[in-house]
């Protein structure tokens, strides 16, 4: 897992706060988004294993519930633009 590369992950929900983590669990933006992709057909909560909010220094384990995402942001840049990134 050393090879993996951080990910910006932003969750915008269908209502309340948009919230945004930073991951090492993927090998980079594509296969994010086809994880992400996998677990929304699925019905299924994305788990993370190598996560943090942006303000926290250690890792942890995470379980997001996708239920009522509207859409996620995926980008390798921690500091992106309104332009940059994939949208899912």
């Amino acid at each position: 897992m050393a090879d993996n590369v951080e990910i910006l992950m932003r969750f915008h929900p269908a209502a309340g706060e948009d919230v945004s983590l930073l991951s090492r669990d993927f090998g980079g933006e594509r296969e994010a988004i086809e994880a992400i992709a996998r677990a929304v057909d699925e019905r299924r909560s994305l788990v993370l294993t190598r996560a943090r909010y942006d303000r926290e220094a250690a890792e942890s384990g995470m379980v997001i519930n996708l239920a009522n995402i509207v859409f996620v942001r995926v980008s390798t840049k921690k500091n992106d633009g309104d332009t940059a990134g994939q949208y899912l």
